[in-house]
């Protein structure tokens, strides 16, 4: 990781991931500092292309800036700091750039302004700027078994569900609906919240299979992150404003994160770790 060094300093990669998401800062500070590290800059790269498109005036062909930088990172020939760092990790562990393209292509359901009809045009747009991000995740932790990539797109899901729950007054100012508007017209607005919730849950405890396929470390990071999320899901109210984690209750979440593991342990050591050899698409999700 020398070179990444070099291009975007591993200390500017774990600032930007702590001024945007504790959670997230949290759980990436039980990884070790390679898997730290490499975390951090696809973490920045994503933020990077986020506010991008955010920033970006209407009629701009962002998206399609942002895919041949993108291009131009995996074929090594990235300028920018930023991207030069994510195009090395991502060869370093042979990330599929149709991950990054998927993130992408959620984003521009934002720019488009895409209306959320029916239950599966969330789940779509989750696995598109979620899902995608935790598959990356498994080329930077490795895996034992490929099967463990259905878990980490559910995971995704799940925590994106959480996310538009959480923020439906944010996203409603910004002219933005992620719920259902099937279920909004059946159930009100807050109906329609609490059942997302229920289908969060049920995304999360099918992630909670995976974990097992992933070496300790990352498994008590992922655990933690997971129960972070789970625990905003569970504080929210019928409140617009957003349910947040107390720090202490954080730290008894990491907690209990590390007691799981800790069980578990006999499993991660006696297992082999590996780059997942599959590249999972979304009609290999199954909906629950």
């Amino acid at each position: 990781m020398t070179a990444l060094v070099a291009v975007a300093p591993a200390a500017v990669a774990r600032a930007t991931i702590a001024h945007h998401s504790k959670s997230f800062a949290l759980a990436s500070a039980l990884l070790g500092r390679r898997l730290r590290d490499q975390t951090a800059v696809i973490y920045t790269w994503c933020r990077r292309a986020d506010d991008a498109v955010d920033e970006a005036p209407a009629g701009a062909d962002t998206i399609d800036h942002l895919d041949a930088e993108l291009v131009a990172a995996y074929a090594g020939r990235a300028t920018d700091p930023v991207l030069a760092a994510f195009g090395e990790v991502a060869r370093d562990r042979a990330i599929p750039i149709a991950y990054p393209r998927q993130l992408l292509a959620g984003m521009a359901m934002d720019v488009r302004g895409t209306t959320y009809v029916t239950s599966e045009d969330v789940i779509v747009y989750a696995w598109r700027v979620a899902s995608v991000v935790g598959l990356m995740m498994t080329h930077v932790f490795g895996i034992a078994d490929d099967a463990a990539l259905v878990p980490a797109a559910h995971l995704g899901i799940a925590m994106q569900l959480t996310n538009i729950c959480r923020d439906i007054g944010e996203d409603g100012r910004r002219g933005r609906v992620y719920l259902p508007q099937q279920w909004i017209q059946e159930r009100g607005v807050q109906g329609a919240r609490r059942e997302l919730l229920a289908l969060a849950a049920r995304y999360y405890r099918s992630a909670d299979t995976g974990m097992v396929a992933l070496p300790w470390r990352a498994a008590l990071a992922v655990r933690a992150a997971r129960n972070v999320y789970a625990a905003i899901g569970a504080r929210i109210t019928e409140s617009l404003d957003r349910a947040v984690v107390p720090a202490p209750a954080k730290l008894a979440l990491v907690a209990r994160a590390l007691g799981r593991t800790l069980i578990a342990t006999p499993r991660h050591w006696l297992r082999r770790y590996r780059i997942p050899t599959r590249t999972l698409e979304l009609a290999d999700v199954p909906r629950l």
